[in-house]
């Protein structure tokens, strides 16, 4: 009996032992899966909140490279300002170091948003738009690089007054505002995927607390899982802190930039100021240099032509002879005034090379007399001219800049006293298709040193105030553009010698248009006479013009107001005379100036043939009024009238009228 109740509790233990392995065996399979599924969602959490954050910390360095790129073009344009004011080599090369920091973070910035196509779209406008800011900036930077103070700054104007600037700074704008709304939503996203974390890692700790009753491997993972709920939950602050540190560094770095750019503007001011009052004193300063020798050599020109009028009226009736000797003295004088009144106005025009046929020699002797005057009485000025009959295809006006700029700093190194010496030289010494053009002093020279850094802009030896450093680079500009090169020798204590080589030009063949020998213009009518239509304002001046075309042969017809031409030449049409070979007209006047009563006629009579006529020497932009026209500068004598007449009617039939 007992062994029979043993074995049936031996057998009940065992069913036991069989259920309790069973129960075992499901419950830690049970377990396993919840632990698994856990898991698994623990690590789904994580992942979105790791991605969330890594979005976050995209769309921080997004913002924190937008405003490096904003920061680096203001920079470069505030370096590019000084540069185009001071000329400064070092300002010039922040200018380059700071565009190019832009275009890095530029590219920066493009990587970021490479997922994103309406801010990949916007980075490509502000790639186009700074393309566009770089190429203005850079035109002004290569005029200052190569010392055209003025164009420099004039551009450099231009480009703080154009749209660029502004479409870039809303395109930047614009960028950033995407990207914080993006980083709103982002944040909203990270929270979401934290409470959901914490949801996560709370279940699991829960199930976890029951398995560390059920087994002690549950309370291994509910450990484990302690501990990455808290690596997550410092890796949460960590993230939280920096977010938190670069909003702070992006708005601490926003308000250095307005501070430095209102700085920047306010030195700006200040510096143009300084600027405006600097070149006010150089031109009062250059203006008080020449008014004394000018006002000498026109009251010595006056005197010739009041005193030869003054005796050519006493000698007229009983002595024609004389009376044309002193009329022609007169002539001279007057011919003189004029020359020196268009070189006086063409010489500080700022306009463009004009190169033209220039015989050297006839140039150097015209303009030594204003040398002369600059140089002052205490210098002697030689001039040694041997290449007579020889030309280079230069700017005359640059080429006698240049010229003076030698002569002033000869003579500040001879301090005012001492020789001068200009030669001009083609007897193989130098290049055999060169011509020299030599300027010698007799100053105290240079130095080896000094005469190394001579064509290096902005250097100079004269004290502050005196000197821009400007003329020998000036000088070596004038001979590259012409195709030459420029010399210098010196010695210390004994003096200084230049020579600028400068190519020979051939002549050209003379046109076919040119008149025959021995025609001369005269009161005899010619083959080729006009009808000429003159408009002029000034009374005085018209009934001059009138006659001096009259005398050339050619029949003249007066118009006092440019708002009747046009009547004229319909009456002149309507008459039956067929119409004005030629409209001779002055430029500026009252109520109507010439090119404009031009342009109206030209709608009527296309084919309109013009002469302008005109004494003022405006700036070189103001020639396009002219278009295609040729222009006879005042005064002028009868010969100087027949060509520029004769030149307008080239490739014109014979008998054939402009107005028909």
């Amino acid at each position: 009996m007992r062994v029979f109740e043993r074995d049936i509790d031996s057998e009940n233990d065992g069913r036991r032992e069989r259920i309790r392995f069973w129960s075992t065996i499901v419950l830690g399979a049970i377990l396993t899966g919840v632990v698994g599924a856990l898991v698994v969602l623990l690590a789904r959490a994580n992942d979105n909140y790791d991605r969330s954050l890594g979005w976050q910390t995209q769309s921080m360095e997004v913002i924190s490279q937008t405003r490096s790129v904003d920061a680096a073009i203001a920079r470069a344009e505030a370096a590019l300002g000084r540069f185009a004011v001071g000329l400064q080599k070092e300002d010039g090369r922040i200018y380059e170091y700071q565009w190019g920091r832009a275009r890095q973070f530029l590219t920066q910035l493009r990587r970021n948003v490479r997922d994103n196509p309406k801010q990949m779209a916007l980075v490509e406008q502000l790639t186009r738009e700074m393309d566009s800011r770089g190429a203005q900036l850079g035109d002004a930077a290569l005029s200052a690089n190569y010392n055209q103070t003025v164009a420099a700054i004039s551009k450099y104007y231009a480009a703080g007054k154009g749209e660029g600037i502004g479409r870039i700074d809303k395109v930047l704008s614009e960028i950033i505002a995407n990207e914080r709304a993006l980083l709103r939503d982002r944040n909203r996203l990270a929270a979401a995927d934290r409470a959901n974390l914490n949801q996560a890692i709370l279940l699991f700790s829960l199930l976890g607390a029951g398995a560390v009753v059920a087994a002690i491997g549950a309370t291994f993972s509910l450990i484990r899982a302690e501990g990455e709920r808290r690596l997550a939950r410092r890796e949460q602050i960590f993230e939280s802190d920096r977010a938190m540190h670069l909003e702070a560094a992006v708005e601490e770095r926003t308000a250095e930039l307005a501070h430095a750019n209102e700085a920047l503007r306010s030195e700006m001011t200040e510096r143009e100021a300084a600027e405006s009052q600097l070149r006010q004193a150089q031109k009062m300063e250059a203006v008080g240099q020449l008014t004394g020798g000018i006002a000498h050599d026109f009251n010595n020109m006056l005197a010739v032509v009041v005193g030869g009028l003054e005796l050519a009226q006493r000698w007229l009736p009983g002595k024609p002879e004389k009376a044309q000797r002193h009329l022609s003295n007169a002539l001279d004088g007057a011919n003189r005034a004029a020359d020196l009144t268009r070189r006086l106005l063409t010489f500080a025009r700022a306009e463009p090379a004009r190169p033209e046929m220039t015989p050297i020699d006839e140039s150097i002797a015209s303009f030594a007399q204003l040398i002369e005057r600059t140089i002052g009485d205490r210098i002697a000025l030689t001039l040694d001219l041997q290449a007579d009959g020889l030309a280079c295809w230069i700017d005359r006006q640059q080429f006698e800049n240049a010229l003076l700029n030698l002569a002033v700093n000869a003579r500040d190194a001879m301090n005012g006293h001492g020789s001068l010496t200009i030669r001009t030289l083609d007897d193989g010494e130098y290049e055999a298709a060169a011509l020299a053009v030599q300027v010698i002093d007799t100053g105290c020279g240079m130095s080896p040193e000094v005469l190394e850094r001579v064509f290096d802009p902005f250097y100079t030896t004269k004290p502050a105030g005196q000197g821009t450093g400007l003329g020998m680079s000036q000088v070596f500009a004038f001979c590259r553009q012409s195709g030459g090169e420029v010399q210098i020798a010196s010695t210390e204590g004994e003096g200084t010698s230049v020579a600028m080589l400068l190519p020979i030009a051939k002549p050209e063949p003379q046109a076919v248009t040119e008149a025959v020998p021995g025609e001369t213009a005269g009161p005899d009518t010619p083959a080729d006479a006009l009808n000429i239509l003159v408009v002029e304002d000034d009374a005085r001046v018209l009934a001059a013009t009138v006659d001096a075309v009259s005398e050339l042969g050619h029949t003249a017809v007066a118009c006092g107001n440019p708002l009747e031409a046009e009547a004229l030449v319909e009456g002149r049409l309507a008459e039956g005379h067929g119409g004005f070979d030629l409209i001779l007209s002055d430029v500026l006047m009252p109520e109507l100036t010439g090119p404009e009563m031009v342009a109206q006629l030209k709608q009527r009579w296309p084919e309109l043939s013009v002469l302008f006529v005109t004494g003022y020497a405006g700036d070189a932009s103001e020639d396009a009024a002219f278009g295609d026209h040729d222009v006879l500068r005042k005064p002028f004598t009868l010969t100087a009238l027949d060509q520029a007449i004769r030149r307008t009617g080239e490739g014109r039939s014979e008998g054939q009228r402009l107005v028909n």
